[in-house]
């Protein structure tokens, strides 16, 4: 039977990630875990979150989750799920604390001064609701997902990548700023799938089909 690990690092929506998984994978090993030595032996991993980056790499630290992290993202399918995604990256303008680099780039606090709707209308930060996600190009987890499709958002904060090419989806709030990104065997949403209904559970779907 194929196993699929939600990490545990004390923070995220954890159990209505892994139950929107078993509902689209019934006859998959769903397991939460802050165990590194099961996060090394799951076929697959799922980093979700939210919260703070530095909560989140204070926590990966102390629960000697790092190492399992990066040879996870190295070796295996890795969705990464909004904080799990801003991780991924270089620095975090929040508390301005190094993520784990995997992707070049930093994270930053949407501008106030360009929180501005296509009608002149302030926008709100934090980034909380729904909105429409553009890709750039196709990929897997995207099957079957209309372009523009919908889906849950809560963020104040953006990833910046330094190369174009790992960018899988754009989304307009006052800015068009990064919403996927994919490279190999990583894929990383800045939205939330297990609250975005039938577009969200189509993309763990897909994902757990998935064989990069």
């Amino acid at each position: 039977m194929s196993a699929v690990v939600v990490i545990d690092y004390g923070m995220g929506n954890l159990r209505s990630v892994a139950k929107a998984i078993e509902h689209v994978a019934p006859e998959c090993r769903v397991e939460i875990t802050a165990d590194p030595a099961r996060v090394a032996a799951a076929d697959r991993v799922v980093f979700p979150g939210q919260g703070a980056m530095p909560d989140c790499m204070r926590e990966l630290d102390l629960r000697g989750l790092r190492p399992a992290v990066l040879d996870a993202a190295a070796s295996k399918p890795f969705l990464g799920i909004c904080i799990g995604l801003q991780m991924l990256f270089e620095r975090s303008g929040e508390g301005d604390v190094p993520g784990l680099g995997i992707f070049t780039g930093e994270v930053v606090r949407f501008r106030d001064e360009a929180m501005r709707g296509g009608d002149g209308a302030r926008l709100k930060v934090p980034h909380m609701g729904w909105n429409e996600v553009w890709r750039r190009r196709p990929h897997p987890l995207w099957e079957g997902i209309p372009d523009g499709a919908r889906f849950y958002f809560v963020h104040s904060y953006h990833v910046c990548p330094a190369a174009a090419g790992v960018i899988a989806a754009e989304t307009d709030h006052g800015i068009r700023f990064t919403s996927a990104v994919e490279r190999a065997n990583i894929f990383a949403i800045q939205f939330h799938p297990e609250k975005s209904a039938q577009a969200g559970l189509r993309l763990l779907s897909n994902f757990m089909q998935w064989a990069p």
